[in-house]
């Protein structure tokens, strides 16, 4: 990966997220470096080398590189100023940035947004299934919560919901759908909301006709594999037959035989359960039995 590859990733994932704490309440989408520098410079340093520097810029710290004598500040743009001056800059090793809780925690998210976006391009550029789906709009196949050990395994992206709004389970208006609601109602029970865990598809891309649901999915499970060997959850929440076929590796006759137990496939802790959408009469009644004696500290050993 080159540089600018790099720094067009970045201006893209960008967000309040994994700003500076002190930074979060100043943060929009036209200044999406602000409270970045630190994460930035240690991931420049991850990919390409060099030093970590770090200066005050009218008495704010401000981490930047430099790689064979040359600077490289991702981050200078949030300062709104003509010119930095550079040359009173003290070098920090790794360990002094990440000697920071909160810096660590933004760090590592940043990190797996970068390898996550760089999954999706090669998902992009997949034509496996071309004559079967339509590509996804902005290639996000990744919904982020606040922690990533839940993940939530769907089937394919909603006709109404993610293809159309880029986020999962809402609308264009940012409503919940109404498999949102019943998954909502469903996570309450365990004491988390939709935004709190990661979300995937099974299906990359949105399949023209249900009849190459298997097909795509098959083609789809190495990337699948890629985002969670990325990702590392604790639990994988899979929605519905197909979801759960393209994950869970065990025979079984009816769909039914699996709902609700507990697999260990790869080290990840699998959950099959009947999919949240308000068509099937299950969606609700058929899990939330298995939601009241869920217990995710017992099943992940937290």
């Amino acid at each position: 990966m080159k540089l600018d590859k790099l720094e067009k990733i970045l201006i893209n994932i960008y967000s309040k997220e994994t700003c500076y704490p002190d930074c979060k309440e100043q943060w929009n989408i036209d200044n999406k470096t602000l409270g970045h520098c630190a994460i930035v410079a240690l991931l420049i340093n991850d990919y390409f080398g060099g030093n970590i520097c770090k200066i005050k810029i009218n008495g704010i710290s401000h981490y930047f590189n430099i790689i064979n004598d040359k600077i490289i500040d991702f981050t200078s743009d949030q300062f709104k100023v003509d010119k930095i001056d550079y040359s009173n800059y003290v070098i920090k090793t790794r360990y002094e940035v990440l000697n920071n809780e909160d810096t660590n925690e933004r760090y590592q998210l940043l990190k797996l947004k970068v390898k996550l976006n760089l999954i999706d391009e090669k998902i992009q550029n997949c034509s496996l299934c071309s004559n079967m789906v339509e590509k996804f709009p902005n290639s996000k196949t990744v919904s982020f919560g606040k922690q990533k050990d839940v993940v939530i395994l769907g089937e394919a992206p909603a006709n109404n919901g993610w293809r159309k709004s880029g986020i999962a389970w809402y609308d264009i208006n940012h409503k919940l759908l109404p498999s949102g609601v019943v998954l909502q109602k469903l996570l309450n029970l365990i004491n988390l909301t939709i935004e709190d865990t990661y979300f995937i598809e099974a299906i990359k891309c949105y399949p023209i006709d249900r009849k190459y649901l298997n097909k795509c999915s098959i083609n789809c499970k190495k990337f699948l594999f890629m985002q969670l060997e990325e990702i590392k959850p604790k639990v994988i929440l899979s929605l519905g037959y197909s979801a759960t076929r393209t994950i869970l590796d065990v025979k079984y006759k009816r769909f039914s035989d699996v709902v609700g137990k507990v697999f260990d496939v790869n080290g990840y802790k699998i959950i099959p359960i009947y999919h949240p959408s308000p068509i099937s009469p299950l969606s609700y009644k058929g899990n939330e039995e298995i939601f009241k004696n869920l217990n995710l500290q017992d099943i992940t050993n937290f």
